[in-house]
This record gives structure tokens, C-alpha cells and sequence, in this order.
């Protein structure tokens, strides 16, 4: 792992530290604070520590999110503040906003990814005993039943498709490994995951794109047969809608950082 720089500091305003009552004043303790931060710094944000920054002026103009409670508050005192209620984190470059006590540890995961790759963040999460990853546009809250405790869950078969990425895996073959109907398969997953399984699927295969562009040298279309993608324009495809970029400019970006 490489030696993280000045320029790659973090500030990390946490859930429970400042949410204005009244106004968007902030004490002056603080606000001494946040002005000794070295030019360049990353200033991260967990759940209401978005008042924090915002209070600080350090959010005008610029995408950010919080706690999905409170968003309603957040806007009154801080209309200025592009905020996206949601989603689960924002990175916008050095500053960057969670949701809820949760999503710090996934906006916190997606830092060591950016900086040491998918393996390294990936043994981290599970130091830590959470998902490796989950997309900062991914929705805050879902409301959605708890299943039954005594109701068969989807987890094996979800464990069971992620060892056959590869293959053309349809919604008959997850509900057939399950021993489910489609129907009941579809709604059960849908509880416990907060996605339909083609899109869940579609996440997951990206995830692994992302990492074999990150560790390895395979072209994009032995890539995208890998991870069960027909073809490498359809890995481009998912690649951009879920991040913005092509797998070339994603794979560079990883190389220019391993460089460093």
C-alpha cells in the first residue's frame, strides 16, 4: 500500500457532532477548526456532519447529501446546497457526504478503494464484517417488510449466482435453485435486498468488471465473458450508467494511482 499524502487527508465530521437547533451558525471552536485544514485536504462528512460543513460554507454549490430525516431541515438552513436525499454517500473530488451511520462506512470503503484498488478495500470490509461495496447512488432507505424469520431467505442463491457470474443466469435458474415459485422468489428478493435480481445481478457483475480492471491486464472482452456480460460493448454500457466511464479510462485511472 502506498504512503497516503498531505493532499490525501481526511476530516471526517461524525453523525453525532453538530446539528443547528435554530440557526446555521456554527461555534467558533469549530470554525477554527475547519480553517486549519491544509490546502487540497478531504473533508469527509458521516450523516448529519453534513450540517457541520454546510454551516462552514464549505458545501455552496455543491452536491452533498444527509441523513434522509433530516433533509427537510437541511434545505431550509441551507438552500444553497445542491442536496440529494437520496443516496447513500456523494463524492464531489474533496469533499465528500454520507447518509446514515452506515453510510459512512461505505463512503469510507469507496475512499480505499478509489486510493488501493477493489483488494485492498475488499480485505478491509472484511476486517470490518460489511459489504465490500455498495454505489453511492444506491438509494438511503427503502421501506420495505422485514421477511418472516421462519420464511426461506434468497442468500445462498445469491451466494450461489456470484460463483457463476459467468453464466447467462435468468431469473428461472435463481428461483429454481431457491425452490421457489418466480413470483414468490421475485417479491422475497425484492424484501430482502431492495432490488429486483436483474438488477442485483447487473451490480454484481459490475463490481467484478471493476475488479479485474483494477488487478489485471485481461482485455475488456475476455472481461466482460467473465463476468457475464454477452459482449464488450454491453460491459461499457453497465460500466458508464454505474460510474461515468469506460472500462479503458477505469483501468487507467487504477494504473496512474499504482504509479504514485
Amino acid at each position: 500500500m502506498r504512503p497516503v499524502s498531505p493532499s490525501s487527508w481526511a476530516f471526517a465530521a461524525s453523525a453525532s457532532s453538530y446539528v443547528p437547533a435554530v440557526s446555521a451558525r456554527i461555534p467558533a471552536p469549530v470554525a477554527a477548526a475547519l480553517a486549519l485544514f491544509p490546502a487540497g485536504a478531504r473533508i469527509v462528512s458521516i450523516c448529519t456532519g453534513a450540517f457541520t460543513l454546510a454551516a462552514a460554507g464549505l458545501l455552496d454549490g455543491r452536491p452533498a447529501t444527509t441523513h434522509w430525516n433530516l433533509a427537510a431541515r437541511f434545505r431550509e438552513l441551507f438552500p444553497e446546497v445542491a442536496l440529494d436525499a437520496g443516496v447513500l454517500f456523494v463524492d464531489d473530488g474533496d469533499v465528500l457526504t454520507s447518509a446514515g451511520a452506515a453510510s459512512g462506512v461505505d463512503v469510507c470503503l469507496h475512499l480505499v478503494r478509489k486510493d488501493h484498488g477493489s483488494q485492498v478495500a475488499n480485505r478491509v470490509a472484511g476486517r470490518c464484517v460489511v459489504p465490500p461495496w455498495r454505489d453511492g447512488g444506491q438509494a438511503q432507505y427503502i421501506e420495505q417488510p422485514v421477511p418472516e424469520p421462519s420464511a426461506a431467505g434468497t442468500a445462498a442463491t445469491r451466494e450461489w449466482a456470484l460463483q457463476r457470474l459467468d453464466e447467462p443466469l435468468t431469473l428461472t435458474d435463481l428461483a429454481g435453485h431457491a425452490r421457489m415459485s418466480l413470483r414468490t422468489f421475485a417479491r422475497r428478493f425484492q424484501d430482502e435486498v431492495g432490488m429486483s435480481p436483474g438488477q442485483w445481478l447487473i451490480q454484481q457483475r459490475v463490481a467484478r468488471a471493476r475488479e479485474l480492471l483494477e488487478s489485471s491486464d485481461l482485455p475488456v472482452e475476455q472481461i466482460a465473458g467473465r463476468v457475464g456480460f454477452a459482449t464488450a460493448a454491453s460491459l461499457r454500457q453497465h460500466l458508464h450508467v454505474a460510474i461515468g466511464v469506460s472500462p479503458q479510462a477505469y483501468r487507467r485511472t487504477f494504473q496512474a494511482a499504482g504509479d504514485r
